[in-house]
């Protein structure tokens, strides 16, 4: 594992952690054990191999004494640096994308996260053809359907990729119809949805297991989760929920792996709250948590829906500043410190999620006529009524529920007049 640490382009976090994640990242495939590693330390990237002359020689003898044939690289490398050093060392190159991309790989167990997985590894691949061997440079005829006389057979791969680019977008597009077909079912349930975010290994599912009761994979490994998984939970208050365990997010995430996944990931968009779980015991935890806005903010989730940060893996910090994290007056707004392993502080938790929930409620009257049976019983169903009286013709019907309670309300039920505002909470 070689750790790239460039002055002219400063990290985020220390090199150290980033170099301790990048081990993480490669332990996380079983099929790779890492011999060894270095943080390499460059004034600037040399553009044709990465690294100046002098190291690429000393790690070519490193490599072949140790008997290396795979090498990993903690960064963006170009296809020329990664054909270039595969020459040098006669061993192959992954890069951080293409590393994450092959968890991702592994992780992948739905039809849509494995064609998601692939389509986003034939993006990678087909900007990599020209890392490959000389026979790629070699040119064939051909009919005029199938590339001109010339062709070169890395434009033959390089179509044969697209084509198959596309077959995997009309399946993907496919799966994409049935999960917003679901997605449209469940706005016909009233139950707020409640999305769990943060950065892999952060805690997420073991969060998500302590709050739901269900059996999730948990480990203390990147991306133990990439599939999304929902379950339903009740509050303290009575209200019905359905939390959402979500895949984590890690810097320097490959631009076209968030597209790949944008489905899975929309459902951060429709949540009514998101928790932004922080392993507040990390070092890195406040850069980890801005790359997690970061990506936040590429999905473009709204700024109106509640984020609460839980601070989890409070059983691992220290007991002073642990005391300190407990400390309302030292404590941020919206942010509870759990420990979701030993449930210390899920209690805190449940009433902030009932509390975000109940932020800028209205009351509004709606009247439902007698004929309209399914939106009275739709509303009774949502806990949304406070108050209701009976005429001769209609139900009148005060209602006590947020923008998006009414808006899923006139989108289930749009021959309803709409309702008239009386007070606000």
């Amino acid at each position: 594992m070689l750790c790239p640490d460039v002055k002219s382009s400063p990290r985020r976090r220390l090199v150290d952690n980033a170099y301790a994640e990048a081990l993480g990242l490669a332990a996380a495939l079983p099929k790779i054990v890492v011999a060894g590693g270095q943080i390499v330390r460059l004034p600037k990237p040399v553009p044709a191999t990465l690294f100046g002359t002098g190291k690429v020689a000393e790690l070519a003898e490193i490599i072949a004494q140790d008997k290396i044939n795979l090498v990993l690289i903690d960064g963006q490398v170009t296809p020329v640096q990664q054909r270039n050093l595969e020459k040098a060392w006669k061993v192959k190159i992954l890069d951080r994308m293409g590393l994450i991309l092959e968890v991702f790989a592994d992780r992948a167990r739905t039809r849509e996260g494995v064609l998601q997985v692939e389509l986003a590894q034939l993006a990678y691949q087909r900007t990599r053809l020209v890392r490959a061997w000389t026979h790629l440079e070699r040119q064939r005829g051909g009919f005029g359907f199938v590339g001109g006389p010339g062709e070169t057979q890395k434009e033959s791969d390089r179509r044969a990729i697209d084509l198959h680019l596309i077959r995997l977008r009309r399946q993907l597009s496919e799966v994409r119809k049935t999960r917003e077909l679901h997605r449209a079912a469940r706005r016909k349930v009233p139950f707020p949805l409640v999305a769990i975010v943060g950065y892999t290994n952060a805690g997420k599912s073991t969060l998500f297991n302590r709050l739901t009761g269900a059996d999730v994979m948990a480990k203390d490994m990147l991306f133990a989760t990439l599939d999304p998984t929902m379950r339903a939970v009740i509050l303290p208050d009575g209200r019905k929920i359905i939390a959402s365990d979500t895949v984590g997010f890690i810097s320097d995430l490959p631009t076209d792996l968030v597209a790949a996944f944008r489905a899975t990931l929309e459902e951060v968009l429709e949540a009514d709250v998101i928790l932004h779980v922080r392993d507040i015991s990390h070092p890195d935890s406040a850069e980890q948590a801005a790359d997690v806005q970061d990506i936040l903010g590429k999905l473009g989730t709204r700024n109106d829906v509640p984020l609460i940060e839980v601070w989890n893996k409070l059983d691992l910090v220290p007991l002073g500043q642990a005391d300190l994290l407990n400390d309302p007056a030292q404590r941020r707004k919206n942010c509870v410190p759990v420990s979701a392993l030993t449930g210390a502080g899920m209690d805190d938790l449940r009433a902030q999620i009932s509390a975000a929930l109940a932020q800028a409620k209205r009351i509004e009257q709606v009247t439902i006529p007698f004929t309209a049976g399914q939106a009275r019983a739709y509303l009774h169903s949502a806990g949304l009524i406070s108050q209701e009286n009976i005429t001769e013709t209609a139900w009148e019907i005060s209602v006590l529920w947020r923008d998006i309670d009414a808006a899923r309300f006139s989108a289930q039920f749009p021959a309803i007049r709409a309702p008239q505002a009386l007070a606000t909470e």
